[in-house]
């Protein structure tokens, strides 16, 4: 769900405390593209659950190997 970021209300915001027009472009542009940046790094719910599913993967065969060194020696150590 992606939140939108009102770039005309910060110049207005910007303007009344006595910044330029350019100035407050400028400046409302680099706070929008900042902020979609960060958004962009985040992890959605399917990035999460094949994570979860991959950790499980390898946590369960690392624990089958274990099982099986220790069975093997056990039976010829």
């Amino acid at each position: 769900m992606a939140m939108s970021y009102d770039t005309h209300e910060t110049v207005k915001r910007l303007k009344g405390a006595n910044f330029s027009e350019d100035q407050a472009e400028a400046l409302a542009t680099i706070l929008r593209d900042q902020r979609q940046n960060d958004l962009s790094q985040l992890a959605t719910k399917i990035d999460l659950e094949l994570l979860k599913r991959d950790l499980t993967i390898r946590l369960g065969g690392m624990i089958a190997v274990g099982v099986g060194f220790l069975t093997a020696s056990k039976f010829f150590g």
